[in-house]
């Protein structure tokens, strides 16, 4: 018999929403490569805690490294780092039912290499913008909510998606479904460029994003990310303070400044100050997603003939960090300032 909920890559994404749904009596199994974490999730004495100002609570599950994951299930969450998104897809694959789905709770535009996995038909996208981080074996500290939105890749409403969105209200109460899920992703994509950005600090995002001398920094790489989204003809929606049109060449100053003082307002009340780009580099010292979240961006962009230098130079930049040739310092925004286009 096939079961329920498989979530693959049980860190800061998919291990907090998974607790919640096991918690609340689902059939859930996790799957990590980490094999302490592993051990501690399927330890009657130990368990997945979740810490916070949001919850506290633990949860024991069955969990398995990918090589020990036997049998299939209905839904496959799939929450990886963005530059792992294929080699887990050929690894779940087995483990996917005939009718099932894999839900992508991952940043990036990862639903197309899911889709062209196991194919368009069997994977729905999601869009979630909660903060949680990854601890310690067995530890993930649930730290502010954000938004949750669900969707088909090819914009339909079907009864799959309503049935998943009233699953994942186990997890947000706020959670929503939309025919608009590239909308999202996009959007995600400007609001990430400029985490990318405040991760070459060691400031925190709020108070990155508030340095009044980085303005028009700000502005100019959200818009370059939104130009590419509209030569993909796609129309990106605003979320917890990210207004795509404040990102856009003839956006007016007041309403960029509006968005930057919201987006500020929403991780000062977060407890998590950083991002998980930051915390990569300075803390777990590994590579971040910026080749599959970023550099692909400046790819796409050149299909359509567009120049995104600061997207480029996030991209060299946040690589000197990872390989030793850079610190995290503020004056690499001033680095990052020396690609913006002369006006």
């Amino acid at each position: 018999m096939d079961r329920d909920i498989l979530v693959w890559g049980a860190g800061a994404i998919g291990g907090t929403v998974g607790a919640y749904l096991k918690r609340s009596g689902r059939d859930v199994t996790f799957v990590d490569i980490d094999a302490p974490h592993v051990a501690a999730i399927r330890d009657p004495a130990r368990g997945l805690v979740i810490t916070g100002p949001i919850d506290t609570f633990r949860v024991v599950a069955p969990s398995a490294m990918p090589a020990e994951v036997e049998g299939r299930w209905k839904r496959i969450f799939l929450a990886v780092k963005a530059h792992h998104t294929r080699e887990a897809c050929q690894a779940l694959a087995p483990h996917l039912a005939p009718d099932g789905y894999v839900l992508s709770l991952q940043n990036g535009l990862c639903e197309r290499i899911i889709a062209g996995v196991v194919g368009p038909e069997r994977c729905v996208g999601a869009f979630v913008n909660f903060g949680a981080d990854w601890l310690g074996p067995g530890e993930i500290i649930y730290a502010n909510r954000g938004a949750v939105v669900l969707g088909e890749i090819d914009g339909k409403m079907t009864p799959r998606l309503k049935a998943l969105r009233k699953l994942m209200l186990d997890f947000d109460r706020d959670a929503v479904e939309t025919d608009n899920i590239w909308g999202y992703l996009w959007a995600k994509l400007g609001y990430g460029a400029l985490l990318f950005g405040t991760a070459l600090t060691n400031d925190s995002i709020a108070d990155a994003l508030a340095l009044p001398q980085y303005f028009g920094l700000w502005h100019a790489l959200g818009s370059e990310i939104m130009a590419v989204a509209a030569a993909e003809k796609v129309k990106p929606l605003g979320f917890n303070g990210f207004d795509p049109a404040a990102f856009t060449p003839g956006a007016d100053r007041a309403q960029t400044q509006r968005s930057i003082d919201e987006m500020v307002a929403h991780n000062r009340k977060s407890a998590k100050s950083h991002s998980g780009i930051w915390r990569d580099l300075a803390v777990r010292k590994r590579k971040t997603e910026v080749d599959a979240q970023i550099a692909i961006i400046s790819d796409i962009a050149e299909k359509h003939g567009l120049k995104t230098p600061l997207t480029r130079r996030i991209v060299t930049l946040i690589h000197d960090i990872e390989d030793g040739r850079l610190p995290l310092d503020r004056s690499n925004l001033d680095r990052l300032a020396e690609a913006m286009p002369k006006q």
